[in-house]
């Protein structure tokens, strides 16, 4: 039997967790799809998957094939080329995902200058704080800011995102500032629903710190805590792109100079690496170029001087 299409086979049931699924997206018969599942574990000399009767999970071996199967699909998608040589101009719709402070921050700018470079493409933005099923939702791209990836997805990182705790000058007033980050433990933290709900970690010279917070205030969306924490909420850990415009104007102060909150990617994921419509690498090279190099996206991002005093 043909290895790539048995390799594509098992990429799709692997990434979709269902075989039935699998035959669908890939418009084959059920029985087929389990033949070409028998051979692809016959050539690995390994079970490859658990099967129980809710859903699919790989084995360990099963971990290692979809990593070879994917590599092994991504050179033949490379070989296909036009007889001409020349690649196909994107074009077309692409649905894009991501939270709405990163929506307004950086990809409404970003895809406006997108837009103006590919004239034959569109885009439909989808704005949500959580995680979503690409492909039941029908999305070409989701962009998240994370630092722990799920091992099976396909991603591409596209920039970085700085972090800095901060507070109001109305709650340190009332509540004192803190000098260690260890002193965050008897302050009102305001946490992420999705990210450092009770552990932030950060590094002060080369050491890795994590510390135990908590508070009477939490949300999925970072937003909210922005604007709770400006209006003397808590002390909260914002992204630096969002926080910027307020620690500028003093309505917010960076705290903690001595202390690097744990730095996250900025990624962008996708269902699979072949057969990619142009337009969607086109996007994904546009933003690793856009977030290492707009000023607009630079300038928010980069590092303001701390108020707070530190002891060290």
């Amino acid at each position: 039997m043909d290895r790539i299409t048995a390799a594509q086979v098992f990429v799709e049931i692997a990434e979709r967790g269902s075989m039935v699924a699998a035959a669908d997206a890939l418009d084959m018969s059920r029985a087929m799809v389990t033949r070409y599942l028998a051979e692809m574990e016959q050539w690995a000399g390994a079970r490859l998957l658990h099967r129980t009767t809710r859903r699919l999970s790989l084995t360990d071996a099963g971990d290692a094939t979809l990593l070879r199967c994917r590599s092994m699909l991504e050179l033949a998608g490379a070989m296909a080329v036009r007889a001409d040589g020349a690649a196909d101009a994107p074009h077309g719709l692409l649905r894009i995902t991501c939270s709405q402070t990163l929506a307004q921050t950086a990809l409404a700018p970003a895809v406006t200058a997108y837009l103006r470079r590919y004239p034959r493409t569109a885009v439909d933005l989808q704005i949500e704080n959580r995680a979503v099923n690409l492909v039941e939702q029908r999305i070409d791209l989701a962009l998240r800011i994370t630092n722990a990836l799920e091992p099976n997805l396909i991603a591409r990182q596209l920039g970085h995102c700085a972090s800095m705790v901060c507070a109001a000058p109305a709650y340190l007033a009332a509540r004192g500032t803190p000098q260690r980050a260890e002193d965050l433990a008897l302050h009102n933290c305001l946490t992420y629903t999705y990210f450092g709900k009770s552990l932030w970690q950060f590094s002060r010279d080369g050491a890795a710190l994590s510390v135990p917070v908590s508070g009477n205030l939490s949300a999925n969306e970072s937003m909210v805590l922005l604007t709770a924490t400006a209006e003397g909420a808590g002390i909260s850990l914002q992204p630096l792109f969002s926080a910027a415009p307020l620690l500028a104007s003093g309505q917010l102060v960076a705290l903690l100079p001595a202390y690097q909150p744990q730095e996250m990617g900025i990624y962008g994921i996708y269902t699979s690496r072949q057969h990619m419509a142009p337009a969607l690498r086109a996007m994904l090279d546009f933003l690793v170029a856009w977030f290492s190099s707009d000023p607009r996206w630079l300038a928010a991002t980069a590092s303001p001087r701390p108020r707070g005093k530190s002891t060290r």
